[in-house]
């Protein structure tokens, strides 16, 4: 695994020296989210029938659980969509399962928050992470409504505000939605919504720390892959509805983009754990780890670490081929062997820009030998064909040449005395060259 990454980490205030110093308290909190456990895009199907695309993924959550049992993680917070589908199989249910095990039987708390993605298609139906609360499984808590958990954790209890993704109709009434327009209906949910978070903050201990978690999407932030993957209608927020001095640590879900929106409560999207497609190719997954300090004067200080996780690589390769390319192949051969450490157990997408008249010198069996190291190879060809001059509904080919002099110059918008003296002209011309 790579170093951890520090970022943004607030300063820690130390006590004058001649006042006495009282125990600090430290939790350390890991925080991941959009699992997306079913995404088979890319992979092949191994010899237990599964997508060696969902082992990426196992992988990586792999990474996470075995991270938080060797660190001494007081907590584990995912911030929801734990699968691609809303009805995941009972074998992505078996391996996701599997994983939270571990995290229970090794006394860690692990919070799962309700993302769209969990969310069923009809109201009354479960979630798919409801089975955990409904088996009272130990040390995990599921939040599928706006609610305050204390969570007691070997160095202290945290508290955790949660917004998980709602309906529309939980949020609003027929009659408060009657009429309304698009705009008009967002601000709406996005009133409903701020109006949850400050009702939990105000309600929350200030000795304790606090935490939001929440499944949404942050006006402003970068998006990734998951406008691809959308299921249910976008609730938006603004930063300042999240950013509460209330909490010490906004933990957020649903945008695939990691990123650090606010650094004083640090409000941060974690990011999708594994690439899922070549819209995260250049982004680094991976998960965070908060350090909540509470000192002798009872004032509490957060810092932050991105831990990156050794996800699968997308590499796409472009190749530029021109008519004087006489050896197309060899160019794109070439190319490959530049990138062939990058191209060794990677998602590798060869995008070739050629002209048609050199399309038919591609040797295919070559180029996909030479693409064999990959995990799995994909190959785009964007054919630029010359397309024959149009005058009007017809082509060159189809009219006489004056007849195509008469419809140039009418297009020219040349005068009818203009268009009679030049065709005039055009046709002592077109004679004089038929008589050589």
């Amino acid at each position: 695994m790579h170093a951890p990454r520090r970022e943004r980490a607030r300063v820690r205030v130390k006590c004058p020296a001649n006042k006495p110093q009282k125990e600090t308290n430290n939790l350390k909190i890991l925080h991941f989210a959009d699992l997306h456990l079913g995404v088979e895009s890319y992979g092949h199907i191994d010899a237990t029938g599964l997508s060696t695309r969902q082992s990426d993924i196992l992988s990586s959550l792999d990474r996470v659980i075995d991270y938080a049992l060797n660190n001494d993680i007081d907590l584990v917070l995912f911030s929801g969509d734990a699968y691609k589908s809303r009805e995941p199989s009972q074998t992505q249910q078996r391996e996701f399962a599997k994983r939270i095990n571990r995290l229970s039987a090794g006394g860690i708390p692990i919070f799962l928050l309700i993302g769209n993605h969990d969310l069923p298609n009809a109201v009354g139906r479960a979630t798919s992470t409801e089975i955990f609360d409904t088996l009272a499984v130990k040390n995990v808590i599921v939040s599928n409504k706006p609610e305050i958990y204390k969570i007691p954790t070997k160095h202290g209890i945290v508290q955790i505000v949660s917004l998980p993704w709602l309906r529309r109709s939980t949020l609003l009434s027929k009659e408060d939605s009657k009429n309304l327009n698009f705009e008009q209906l967002n601000q709406r949910m996005q009133d409903a919504l701020t109006n949850i978070i400050n009702n939990l903050a105000a309600k929350l201990d200030p000795a304790l720390p606090a935490i939001l978690s929440a499944h949404i999407w942050v006006v402003g932030a970068k998006t990734g892959t998951e406008k691809m993957m959308t299921i249910g209608t976008e609730h938006t927020l603004l930063l300042s509805n999240v950013a509460n001095p209330a909490f010490d640590y906004v933990a957020l879900g649903h945008i695939h983009k990691r990123q650090v929106l606010h650094d004083n409560p640090p409000v941060v999207y974690c990011g999708s754990l594994e690439r899922l497609d070549f819209g995260d190719k250049d982004d680094e997954k991976g998960f965070y780890v908060i350090d909540i300090e509470t000192d002798g004067m009872g004032k509490k200080h957060t810092a932050i670490e991105f831990h990156p996780t050794d996800g699968r690589r997308f590499l796409e390769i472009e190749i530029n081929l021109t008519a004087q390319d006489i050896d197309p192949t060899g160019i794109i051969l070439a190319e490959i062997e530049k990138q062939k450490d990058a191209v060794k157990d990677a998602i590798v997408r060869l995008q070739l820009n050629l002209p048609s008249e050199i399309e038919g010198y591609l040797r295919d069996a070559e180029i996909k030998n030479a693409l064999k190291e990959a995990y799995f190879c994909t190959v785009a060809r964007d054919i630029k064909r010359e397309s024959r001059p149009r005058l009007g509904q017809f082509t060159v080919s189809q009219i006489t040449p004056m007849e195509a002099l008469k419809i140039y110059f009418e297009q020219k918008k040349a005068s009818p005395e203009r268009v009679k003296e030049l065709l005039e002209y055009g046709q002592k011309l077109i004679e004089d060259s038929n008589k050589g």
